[in-house]
């Protein structure tokens, strides 16, 4: 039987259960060597989601089996206290009884990938969601690895095409770079996703969907990023109704096959829909096993997972992931502890605005509110002068918009205010774009130049340069 000695077997489970086990432990989609059993115990307890174990040792993180009465179910050890391990089950825990035999296993914890992923929805277990017959894959990965050494990591150097006018003009992206995408209920979240998706140059695209609603899944693959988008694209679903440590697998799982498409030397676009969907999941969890919370209802461990998660993307030697990361700002406020964390480990965040959706401006992205840490080392000096004079009257027509409206103010009184008001449906224009056309890179920088050119600053500057 491999490493397993069949006495170890008829040890930790007995006769009548072995069959069952056997044939569930084979039917695995690992393709390591069978797992070696390290120990066995009972389930004592269950109060929640949290299942707790005696007689048993295990690391964090690694896989139990528990033998119901309606079968085996697979959990995983979450944690421990004194002589007990804490466990939560992948799937639904129906069927558990009190004494139910806990075996553990040192199996790590390895996920399918390779090229046959393209094309395809699984969850969170690596299962196929799109009814096209099962997955043959002959590479794996480990799920939970070490984000990169900062001295491996390949400086931001050359910008990422994500056919969006606004993003590649206003706040450019570079091969590497990680940025969020903050955004309230019902502003066009996902639909700005999905032109990204469909638009960038990117060659791979991997997308996670965390603790969405299931009726989205669908949607997203078919009208969002219909067939062309989902040629390259891998779509890993994980909907609210999975248990929270699937939705956390779901997350980890994208991001190791972001890895693996980096790793074989591709430019990988990762867009991950949505990190606070993950910080609740991750929450579930540690208050299960009875965590405190620290801050709105957050233990400290979510605050730990967010970097350990998100610095996994970025440059290596071969390829990038460059990752796209949604926060869903709760009652539209930007300084919900989610979001506050998210800032400060993320290079820029592009921020929409219920008032401009609600304006019928799409995408409606707060360009006063948005940043990309990395634009200063992809763009020439000029251009980023463009950015800051867009910004400058775009937010001196916005503070002075009650003035405008009441029809209190008379031209001429105020030179910049007067160039402001010129300007701002020029930028409007330029902000706004349909979900079916792709505007490149080059082509968003050289309609900015046209919009500024009749600036004076940018016609001093021009005339600096040529003398």
């Amino acid at each position: 039987m491999g490493l397993i000695e069949q006495s170890q077997w008829d040890e930790a489970l007995g006769d009548e259960r072995i069959n069952a086990v056997a044939q569930m432990m084979s039917g695995m989609r690992s393709k390591v060597a069978e797992p070696k059993i390290s120990a066995k115990g009972k389930l004592v307890r269950m109060v929640g989601m949290a299942l707790e174990a005696t007689g048993c040792r295990a690391p964090i993180g690694s896989h139990c089996f528990i033998e119901g009465d309606h079968g085996t179910t697979e959990a995983e050890v979450v944690g421990f206290g004194d002589d007990k391990l804490y466990l939560m089950t992948v799937s639904e825990a129906g069927g558990l009884t009190p004494g139910a035999t806990v075996v553990t296993s040192k199996r790590p914890q390895l996920i399918d990938v390779g090229e046959e992923l393209l094309g395809r929805v699984i969850d969170g277990a690596g299962v196929p969601l799109d009814g096209l017959g099962e997955l043959a894959v002959s590479h794996q990965v480990p799920m939970v690895r070490d984000s990169l050494n900062p001295f491996e990591r390949v400086p931001i150097s050359e910008p990422l095409d994500v056919g969006v006018r606004a993003i590649n003009g206003l706040f450019t992206l570079g091969k590497g770079q990680r940025i969020g995408l903050f955004a309230g209920s019902g502003v066009g979240k996902s639909t700005l996703l999905g032109m990204m998706t469909k638009n960038t140059k990117a060659e791979i695209v991997v997308v996670a969907l965390v603790g969405e609603r299931g009726r989205e899944v669908r949607e997203f693959v078919e009208f969002t990023l219909g067939p062309e988008g989902m040629r390259r694209a891998v779509v890993v679903a994980t909907p609210a109704d999975a248990s929270p440590l699937m939705r956390v697998h779901g997350a980890l799982r994208a991001t190791a096959i972001a890895e693996y498409f980096r790793d074989c030397g591709a430019d990988v676009l990762l867009l991950f829909d949505s990190l606070t969907r993950f910080a609740q999941a991750q929450r579930e969890i540690s208050l299960s096993i009875g965590e405190f919370p620290v801050s709105k209802g957050y233990p400290p461990s979510v605050f730990a997972a967010l970097p350990k998660l998100v610095e996994r993307a970025g440059n290596n030697s071969v390829g990038s992931i460059t990752a796209v990361y949604t926060v869903l700002v709760e009652g539209d406020d930007l300084n919900d502890p989610i979001s506050d964390a998210s800032r400060a480990i993320l290079d820029g965040h592009i921020v929409l605005s219920r008032s401009i959706a609600e304006a019928g401006i799409y995408p409606s992205i707060d360009i006063e509110s948005s940043i990309s840490r990395s634009m200063n080392h992809l763009t020439s000096r000029l251009h980023q002068k463009q950015v800051l004079l867009l910004k400058k009257y775009y937010s001196l027509y916005q503070k002075n918009h009650d003035l405008l409206a009441m029809g209190a103010y008379r031209e001429g009184a105020d030179v910049q205010l007067d160039m402001a008001l010129k300007t701002y449906p020029l930028i409007e224009a330029y902000i706004q774009q349909e979900i079916h056309e792709v505007v490149t890179t080059e082509m968003a920088q050289t309609a900015l130049a046209g919009l500024s050119s009749a600036w004076p600053e940018i016609v001093s500057m021009r005339a600096e340069n040529t003398s």
